[in-house]
């Protein structure tokens, strides 16, 4: 009797406790296309929550992929079709130590040699790239990318501006699209989609 008890108050227990909350979304508008990215705030929560407060206030809006490398990667997040660059917040604190991998369609936070120097741009790894993974040798440790999320569909349009031509254009010397791929907007979204 005592155990049937025991039995039923764990299972009151257990329909009553909240559901665990499910990762946000985002929709990446693009002129290609709509890539969705599931995020990962368990994993990297400054990181996430920086990326969020960008796309709340707009400052992707119109921006462009200034960085696209075949078989790498594609950046954006910073910059206008006229090359002005988006205003940022303060840096990010570095969290590429988290156990996620930049692997093919994952999202990470690009930066410079200072690993905690990242603001509002972005990548999406076009293959498994372990050489941008933070990891850990006899002489200290090697700091990655922050990976903060993955794409869950639209890797077809990530593709797709991954083989774009590309020129010198604006500051950069390379590796700039030859025709400028806009990223229209960053919402949230719930995924799935309701029916």
């Amino acid at each position: 009797m005592l155990r049937l008890i025991c039995v039923l108050v764990a299972a009151a227990f257990a329909a009553s406790a909240p559901a665990a909350a499910a990762n946000p979304h985002v929709k990446i508008a693009t002129s290609k296309g709509d890539i969705i990215v599931e995020l990962y705030p368990d994993k990297a929560p400054k990181t996430v929550a920086n990326f969020l407060q960008y796309a709340r206030e707009g400052l992707y809006d119109r921006t462009i992929f200034h960085r696209v490398v075949a078989g790498f990667v594609i950046q954006g997040g910073g910059y206008s079709a006229y090359f002005d660059e988006r205003p940022t917040h303060e840096p990010v604190p570095y969290e590429g130590d988290n156990g996620l991998k930049n692997l093919r369609g994952t999202i990470a936070m690009a930066r410079t040699s200072d690993p905690n120097s990242a603001t509002s741009q972005w990548f999406i790894n076009l293959k498994d790239n372990p050489k941008l993974d933070h990891r850990v040798t006899d002489l200290g440790p090697i700091y990655g990318y922050a990976v903060f999320g993955k794409v869950v569909q639209g890797m077809d349009v990530v593709d797709a501006i991954g083989s774009v031509a590309t020129h010198a254009a604006g500051p950069f010397d390379a590796e700039v699209p030859v025709d400028a791929i806009l990223i229209n907007r960053v919402d949230e979204v719930d995924w799935p989609p309701a029916n």
